[in-house]
């Protein structure tokens, strides 16, 4: 399957996505915790049906040592036991940021004090940004129609600056 439009040829696409490589650079190296990072990605793009994110995700996730159970477990992760009470609040803020069109009061105040019990400000700044990152991401890939299935760890490094 082919991509409906190449953002990796065009000029303008390719200014862009340097600038939101560098965007996202400013999240990686932030001190919220890399793993947790990963969850919100995969789930956010799952929940999206971006099966390019979802690729790049789970196989960044994999690179970085997580485990096969967990990344298995993301879509269901109220029912698992092998994430921590911090990531799950991580995991319900991304679900609740992603489905905005779907609940009208937007994330629970349950969600929040969740996520502010367990994360500081840089952290929570860190997380929202993330949040609104990664569905700006799944967006675009379905918008073109981005095939899943051959993203390589790292295979984007060479975008930011």
């Amino acid at each position: 399957m082919d991509p409906r439009f190449n953002l990796f040829q065009n000029e303008i696409a390719l200014k862009f996505g340097k600038r939101f490589a560098n965007a996202a650079l400013v999240i990686d190296q932030s001190s919220l915790p890399k793993a947790t990072q990963h969850l919100v990605e995969i789930r956010a793009s799952q929940i999206n049906g971006c099966g390019f994110c979802t690729d790049m995700h789970t196989k960044d996730a994999t690179a970085a040592g997580e485990t096969q159970v967990r990344l298995n477990l993301v879509a269901a992760w109220r029912e698992a036991t092998v994430f921590t009470e911090p990531e799950r609040a991580a995991l319900a803020l991304s679900e609740e940021g992603t489905r905005l069109a779907d609940a009208h009061h937007g994330v629970s105040d349950e969600t929040w004090a969740q996520v502010r019990k367990h994360y500081d400000d840089d952290q929570i700044a860190a997380l929202v940004s993330l949040v609104a990152l990664i569905n700006a991401a799944n967006r675009i890939n379905v918008i073109v129609r981005n095939p899943a299935g051959s993203y390589e760890p790292g295979m984007f490094a060479s975008m930011t600056s």
